[in-house]
């Protein structure tokens, strides 16, 4: 195993292997089983774990960054959409690509990339906002904040990966609310806290966008 094919064969292997066994159970060893080598001739590409998630979440990376230019030809666009639809945009893609993937976000966060192919899409979606009139650095800011809510998000969504049809972290709503019967406002909490997962994320991406948006307003008026 000694070529560059070979690498991402080891890495493509994996990113299957993470449905069936997690990320706890992800090992060097049970990666060389399917691969029907030993564990040690993976160690010629991957120094550690750590090594081969950082290949991981950057295939990952890669995969996303092809779902949204495949999306985007063929909605005929051309990237020149609002600040607001690119920050939400993005992650809604983000956010779709993790799942696909048993612990996904626990994979792809604090990971370090192998390689530049981040700067791609990083380009193109700060550049609405520069184009708006955040500085880079203000853009920069912005599109992290989203980012961060978005790994979270999923993390907690994937907690439930064992039974993914009680909603977020596998709670199921109906019976937290007779359980919590005598705290009415932490009862009516559940629905919105672990209900419906899509309608949760959008509402919480809203909810950023406009603060971004209402704290830039302020900053003008200030100025």
């Amino acid at each position: 195993m000694g070529n560059r094919l070979d690498r991402d064969q080891v890495v493509g292997t994996a990113l299957e292997l993470l449905n069936d066994v997690g990320l706890e159970g992800l090992t060097l060893r049970r990666i060389g089983k399917e691969l029907d080598v030993q564990a040690p001739a993976l160690y010629w590409h991957f120094k550690n774990k750590q090594d081969l998630l950082d290949a991981m979440a950057t295939e990952m990376l890669r995969r996303m960054n092809a779902l949204q230019e495949r999306e985007q030809e063929a909605e005929g666009g051309s990237g020149t959409g609002t600040w607001q639809e690119t920050l939400a945009g993005s992650h809604r893609t983000l956010r779709r690509v993790l799942l696909a993937y048993r612990d996904g976000a626990k994979v792809y966060s604090g990971t370090r990339f192998t390689d530049t192919s981040y700067a791609i899409p990083m380009e193109r979606f700060l550049a609405p906002l520069v184009r708006d009139g955040f500085t880079p650095g203000e853009a920069a800011r912005a599109f992290y904040t989203v980012y961060c809510f978005t790994i979270g998000y999923v993390i907690e969504e994937q907690s439930a990966a064992d039974d993914p049809g009680r909603g977020v972290k596998g709670i199921d709503v109906a019976e937290r609310a007779e359980r919590l019967a005598e705290f009415p406002l932490a009862a009516a909490a559940g629905a919105e806290l672990f209900g419906d997962a899509d309608a949760g994320f959008e509402a919480g991406v809203a909810a950023i966008v406009a603060g971004i948006a209402a704290t830039r307003e302020r900053g003008r008026k200030v100025n």
